[in-house]
């Protein structure tokens, strides 16, 4: 691999309907966590793997990945667009994402779940899968109750035993984390322009027939962003440094703040909050561990706390938004009180 370009796919294609109405204008993976769009810290940290080129499978709204990263000459990678027409799955996705690989038929591929927050050893598990000459390697992480997920044994040595649907009684603590590296003549076995999934179908079609499938074991910080309550922390994690990544900028004390927002230097901002582009902070306004996005006004002495403001939101004189989620564009007025509480974990 030394002479090759080590390349990755990231599958960031879903809708995210769970985190509607936040998702109705913008892809799921675009969404502001710790002050940039979520995927530019997987980028960040494929980058710092040695990663060099990655081809980003899109499907919902794809517009809005290449508005922003562009070619990716700015982010230290090249990227490349695979979208998909209709939705084919993950192994679909992969396999359809591949026809933009340059690499050999023995190179290895990182991929990318799109939704997947992790402070996971990236190059450690790339050194694993080549010096093992591994078929496919996942990395996996233990979790205190596997019930909500597949779990995943393997013997001794790490080599995949079994892949397991969601159980009562799971055989063991290890998951699938969302992390994998492939033999590229692996991905190309599957399927072109079907709907597959690598964990459903890939994955144990591959151990029926022989395949080297390796785990690779991390327990750092793993989170699945899929809900307002976990990309709330997953931000707040990022900012306050729970976990680290080279995608955070801009930080102030213990907040992201951009230089084109403008903020009373009455207002107080912490808790690990966001405060994106153009945004307007007037006076003696407090916001506790929020993310608030482009573009949002927030008149005076209003309270923000544990919530997330979509784009160009609207926020009257006064206003308490707690534990809540604000749609792009929504004007909230006067003396409100929005109380959802926002569960977190």
């Amino acid at each position: 691999m030394s002479n090759e370009k080590r390349e990755a796919i990231l599958l960031v294609g879903g809708r995210g309907t769970r985190l509607a109405p936040l998702t109705d204008g913008i892809a799921k993976p675009m969404l502001p966590v710790g002050g940039v769009p979520f995927i530019a810290h997987q980028i960040a940290q494929a980058q710092a793997a040695g990663v060099t080129r990655i081809v980003l499978a899109t499907s919902y709204l794809a517009q809005t990945f290449t508005d922003y990263f562009g070619d990716g000459s700015d982010f230290g990678v090249q990227l490349v667009y695979a979208v998909e027409e209709t939705a084919l799955g993950t192994g679909g996705a992969i396999r359809n994402a591949a026809e933009f690989l340059s690499g050999t038929p023995d190179s290895s591929v990182v991929i990318f779940n799109g939704d997947v927050l992790s402070g996971h050893d990236l190059p450690g598990q790339i050194k694993a899968h080549d010096s093992a000459n591994a078929d496919v390697t996942l990395y996996l992480t233990k979790v205190k109750d596997a019930r909500a997920y597949g779990c995943v044994p393997c013997d001794q040595s790490g080599r995949v035993l079994d892949f397991l649907e969601k159980m009562e009684n799971p055989i063991t603590d290890l998951i699938n984390a969302g992390c994998y590296i492939f033999k590229r003549s692996i991905i190309d076995q599957i399927p072109a322009n079907q709907v597959v999934s690598v964990e459903r179908e890939t994955f144990p079609k591959l151990l029926k027939s022989g395949a080297n499938i390796r785990g690779f074991i991390d327990n750092s910080y793993w989170l699945d962003v899929g809900t307002p309550q976990a990309l709330l922390t997953a931000s707040r994690d990022l900012v306050l440094g729970k976990i680290s990544s080279p995608a955070v900028i801009n930080k102030i004390n213990d907040s992201v703040i951009s230089p084109s927002a403008t903020i009373d230097p009455t207002a107080k901002i912490s808790g690990g909050s966001t405060i994106g582009e153009k945004v307007k902070v007037e006076a003696h306004v407090e916001i506790i561990g929020s993310i608030i996005s482009a573009g949002v006004q927030i008149s005076a002495n209003s309270q923000i706390k544990n919530s997330i403001l979509g784009r160009a939101a609207i926020v009257g004189h006064s206003a308490q938004i707690i534990g809540s989620v604000v749609a792009d564009g929504e004007k909230i007025a006067e003396n409100t009180v929005l109380r959802q509480e926002i569960s977190l974990f």
